[in-house]
């Protein structure tokens, strides 16, 4: 029996907008080495919602005036790792291994209720692929203490173990995608919730929490806080310059994050690339905690 009028064509617009909605998602997708596909993150100065940030996501890195979209000249001297989240989709490890790429810190967490969705399969397939590798925790200051968040972040990926090959925690802690600069907290807050996640991830795991930052976030947000300097190795976010600026208080960098905008076999689209501070034997040094 044929449909009315009004009904045959209301399917059809529905049919319709279905199709336009495919389509819509097709393109915000980047098809990924592995042949899956991963959604693309929110472009540079639009709010990121809670448990979808990942390291640089503030978008306010120091970096050159041309922003975000800068291409950097990859420093391949060294030892170099990259670091990922679910944004990148399925990474075939074994490409990223065979490229060059020594070490990788992966997402695990953000705030006190999210995981990322891919960070098992990333944990295991860097593993497996010889990669030395670690997990990293987005911090959401204004969502809980830290000792909270540290407590979620070593129960759901971020704890350690000397096997040659996992590298501590690290703290990520940047300008805030979704809100003020520095998450509401005044700076003694700030020194005050850094210091117990410290704490308390190194009573979890007894390895001191790696700190990623940039010099202008933890200079204005801690109020050039030197107290970290002895206690965490530094990750700095600098692109685009020859060497990075480095926060108050820290006598150098542990690991360098040089570039947002590059490329490595194994990995769809573009990916932090970073250098760490040494020799190969100095990173698994830190990885076992012999430094």
């Amino acid at each position: 029996m044929s449909l009315p009028r009004r009904a045959s064509v209301r399917r059809a617009g529905t049919r319709a907008l279905t199709l336009l909605g495919a389509l819509s998602a097709t393109t915000a997708l980047l098809l990924t080495g592995a042949g899956t596909a991963a959604a693309a993150p929110p472009p540079a100065g639009e709010t990121v919602r809670p448990g979808q940030a990942w390291m640089g996501a503030g978008t306010r890195i120091e970096q050159p005036a041309a922003g975000r979209a800068a291409v950097t000249p990859l420093d391949t001297s060294g030892v170099q790792g990259i670091d990922v989240s679910h944004w990148q989709g399925a990474i075939n490890w074994n490409s990223v291994k065979g490229a060059g790429i020594d070490f990788a810190y992966i997402k695990a967490t953000e705030g006190t209720t999210f995981k990322d969705s891919r960070f098992s399969a990333n944990y295991l397939g860097s593993y497996n692929a010889g990669l030395v590798r670690g997990a990293y925790h987005f911090a959401r200051p204004n969502a809980s203490n830290g000792a909270t968040q540290a407590n979620w972040f070593a129960s759901n990926g971020g704890a350690w173990s000397r096997d040659n090959q996992t590298l501590p925690g690290v703290l990520d802690i940047e300008h805030n995608p979704s809100g003020a600069m520095c998450y509401g907290l005044s700076s003694a807050q700030m020194r005050t919730w850094i210091n117990d996640f410290h704490a308390t991830y190194k009573a979890r795991t007894g390895r001191d929490v790696v700190i990623y930052t940039t010099a202008s976030w933890w200079n204005s947000c801690t109020g050039s806080w030197t107290g970290m300097a002895a206690k965490a190795p530094l990750w700095i976010a600098h692109w685009g310059v020859s060497s990075p600026s480095i926060p108050a208080g820290f006598p150098t960098w542990t690991i360098w994050q040089y570039t947002a905008t590059g490329r490595v076999a194994g990995v769809s689209g573009d990916v932090d690339r970073n250098k760490f501070n040494g020799s190969m034997s100095r990173l698994l040094a830190l990885a076992n905690n012999t430094a």
